[in-house]
């Protein structure tokens, strides 16, 4: 499957996963719902998961948002809280947690529910690690995360990388 970024500029990829029959899938997200973390969990509520839907949108390989919904419940997490300064999903993101718009000399730092995996295997300071290594592109820490959760091979030929 490849994935298109003509809707929303600056988008790498949206996907949702979910489980079904306990088995993980994995599907694109239209980018014309990425609008907003309202219209993103408007979009996953839509997919059949046994708990719920996870969305995974990535944007200029630069920050993610992660995202859990079951029914009215709403986890989130964005990578990079800066990012809110040129990116309406991400700004979207900071309103929805009720945080203050971040200061031209703040710092990248994560904003939301570090332990919105925990349940499923990534423990919030397992996620807080991984999102201090600067070294890694959006897309490395997504298919880290991905793995952990067991559904990282679909996840890497979803958004077309390969494994060495």
């Amino acid at each position: 499957m490849s994935i298109s970024t003509d809707d929303i500029e600056g988008v790498d990829f949206a996907l949702a996963a979910y489980r079904e029959e306990g088995v993980w899938q994995v599907q694109e997200v239209a980018h014309s719902l990425l609008d907003d973390v309202d219209h993103l969990a408007t979009a996953l509520r839509r997919f059949p998961g046994d708990g719920g839907a996870l969305g995974i949108v990535a944007v200029d390989e630069d920050f993610f948002v992660l995202m859990r919904v079951a029914g009215a419940d709403v986890r989130l997490l964005l990578s990079d809280v800066t990012a809110a300064d040129e990116w309406e999903i991400a700004r979207s993101a900071v309103e929805h947690l009720g945080l203050p718009y971040p200061e031209e000399d703040d710092e990248q730092a994560p904003a939301g529910d570090l332990g919105i995996f925990a349940d499923l295997g990534l423990s919030a300071m397992d996620m807080g690690v991984l999102l201090d290594d600067y070294d890694l592109y959006p897309d490395e820490m997504l298919s880290d995360v991905a793995g952990r959760l067991g559904f990282g091979e679909l996840f890497d030929e979803a958004v077309g990388l390969t494994s060495a």
